[in-house]
């Protein structure tokens, strides 16, 4: 099955929209055929890099590279000078593909260019790769060293839009609207290539504004996908702000993803429009493992289930498989199905490294209740904290600690204790005048328990977050 049916109708139903800019499914299959023809005259197993610019041209481009079945590797237009030229020499790509006006940084300056044009010519039906075949090459953020290229082959792309199709019954009535960046899996597969895949349409925001968004989703708009930092900036207006308060109540489904929402976001998005938001996890690596189903009950704070064909499994320390489903023993996530990648571009040693008898290890850390509901309490690394003898996630305690109404925003990581072995440390931005520490320490008490408490409050002005919201944790104290 080719990866989008709906080109090849080309019918006159938008597809999809930036701002007052749009394609038809006609004309997308028209301007993406003519590129996709141009590309197919690149050398055989070259790649193509595009400069992910939230804009028409980007989707045009990732969709000319999926037609003609040359690996697209998007490019952040913020990246900086070390990573793009780690990029760059890692994936050698043969040119890159950006819109016309665009201005590309130096380390992108020694590659051949072409400009994404939104015309069309003669184009002919082109043969559809085989499913192994590598669709793109996303370069994770870098927490441990240098990016990691993730080769996703076509079968995962696929795989994972079909099975949320089920999950979230996706259909080519829906219309998705967003304003996710075009670089990473969020906004490009689930975001752009989603609706395509269903025969759907999509409106992108640009940049993201919630009166955008309320104009959208009363209007056409049928479903919303975003990152925790949108819906906070959701609920702090909601209360007053009816507009988007409607907007959002007539709404099918809101998703969130990319990290955590904090459990008082989802209560006041709740109270103000009736709608509950449902969560999802995946990764670059595996795309989408689990969600909470459309037609399932929505449990705040956790990610739902295996979505259809994944499997997924938790794992203690010792290698075992937890069988469990008490909502509190804390394992590893493992996943086995058709949606994850091939491998780490050139690098032999960390692909084997994270594969377990067929099995990916996540590194994320999560609990499942007896309706084999996840939880994620955050990564192995950063946000397993051992303190005196018990094992703690970070994420349980964010969420208490955004429960106090002097505190905006809230991080938890572990430092070296000699006593304890790792202390509980709280990162604060206060909302409005600075809570005493020993009241959010006993807040945290009183609603977990004590051994869950932090130890230290650091109070600051903001928490480094990447281009998706998630908390840079490593940053914090640097």
């Amino acid at each position: 099955m080719r990866l989008f049916p709906a080109l090849e109708e080309a019918s006159a139903k938008e597809a999809v929209r930036f701002g007052d800019r749009a394609l038809s499914y006609a004309e997308l299959s028209a301007v993406a055929g003519t590129l996709a023809t141009s590309l197919r005259e690149l050398p055989e197993g070259a790649k193509v890099a595009v400069w992910a610019t939230s804009t028409l041209e980007t989707t045009v481009a990732v969709v000319s590279a999926l037609l003609a079945g040359v690996p697209a590797v998007p490019i952040n237009p913020k990246i900086g000078e070390r990573e793009l030229e780690h990029i760059v020499a890692d994936s050698a790509p043969a040119l890159v593909l950006a819109e016309a006006d665009a201005k590309l940084p130096a380390g992108l300056e020694g590659l051949p260019r072409k400009d994404i044009e939104l015309t069309s010519g003669p184009v002919e039906p082109l043969p559809e790769p085989g499913p192994e075949a590598p669709a793109m090459i996303v370069y994770t953020s870098g927490t441990t060293g240098p990016p990691k290229g993730v080769v996703l082959p076509r079968r995962a792309i696929s795989s994972t839009l079909d099975t949320l199709e089920d999950a979230w019954q996706w259909t080519a009535d829906d219309v998705l609207v967003h304003g996710l960046p075009l670089f990473h899996v969020h906004g490009l597969i689930l975001g752009m290539l989603g609706p395509l895949r269903r025969g759907g349409s999509v409106i992108h925001l640009g940049r993201f504004s919630t009166a955008a968004l309320a104009t959208e989703l009363a209007g056409r708009g049928t479903m919303m996908f975003g990152v925790p930092t949108m819906y906070h900036r959701i609920a702090g207006e909601l209360e007053t702000n009816e507009a988007l308060a409607s907007a959002l109540r007539g709404a099918r489904l809101l998703v969130s993803g990319s990290a955590a929402l904090p459990v008082h976001d989802h209560q006041r998005i709740t109270a103000a429009t009736g709608q509950q938001v449902i969560e999802r996890y995946g990764m670059t690596e595996t795309l989408m493992n689990t969600s909470v189903r459309a037609d399932g009950e929505r449990k705040p704070g956790t990610v739902g289930v295996p979505l259809r064909g994944v499997e997924v499994r938790l794992v203690d320390e010792s290698g075992q498989v937890i069988e469990t489903s008490d909502g509190e023993t804390v394992g590893e996530i493992q996943v086995r199905g058709p949606n994850l990648f091939t491998e780490y571009l050139n690098r032999p040693d960390a692909t084997a490294e994270v594969f377990a008898d067929g099995w990916f290890r996540t590194g994320d850390m999560a609990t499942r209740d007896a309706d084999g509901y996840l939880r994620i309490v955050g990564r192995k690394a950063t946000d397993l904290i051992k303190s005196g003898g018990y094992k703690i996630g970070a994420g349980e305690i964010e969420n208490a600690l955004l429960e106090h109404s002097q505190v905006a925003e809230a991080a938890v990581t572990g430092e070296p204790d000699p006593d304890l072995g790792e202390r509980i440390v709280a990162w604060i931005v206060p909302d409005g005048e600075k809570p005493a520490e020993q009241e959010l320490v006993d807040h945290v008490a009183r609603l977990l328990t004590p051994h869950k408490r932090p130890r230290v409050v650091r109070f600051v002005e903001s928490l480094p977050r990447n281009d998706m919201g998630k908390v840079m944790k490593r940053a914090l104290g640097a």
